[in-house]
């Protein structure tokens, strides 16, 4: 449900547009739900990636309030963002893919 809930403020109530391109892909809270990693995917350059980190940083604030009037929980959870590369290495896979099965298709000339 957290996650539900990040995922709706970045995407509805976050200004920043540093952070409108990335994607939340999971969420890991400890037992007592103190503390909550959030890992989110964005297809870009690492420049863009540690731009879509400090804007994500800067909103922690934000979106840890917004999580406290949204939901009934005993604590607000510590969040804490990590990036989640595996949008991106899936693109270049599908790329590879891609470009294997263009060559296969176009056949050995001769």
């Amino acid at each position: 449900m957290i996650l539900r809930e990040i995922a709706d403020l970045l995407m509805t109530r976050v200004k920043d547009p540093r952070v409108k391109k990335t994607t939340v892909t999971g969420i890991v809270v400890s037992k007592d739900l103190r503390y909550a990693k959030v890992f989110y995917s964005l297809i870009g350059n690492e420049q863009e990636i540690r731009e879509a980190q400090k804007g994500l940083e800067s909103a922690t604030g934000f979106i840890k309030r917004e999580i406290g009037l949204r939901m009934d929980l005993k604590y607000i959870p510590d969040i804490v963002f990590k990036h989640d590369p595996s949008l991106a290495e899936g693109d270049h896979m599908e790329k590879l893919f891609q470009r294997l099965r263009t060559e296969e298709s176009s056949g050995p000339e001769t």
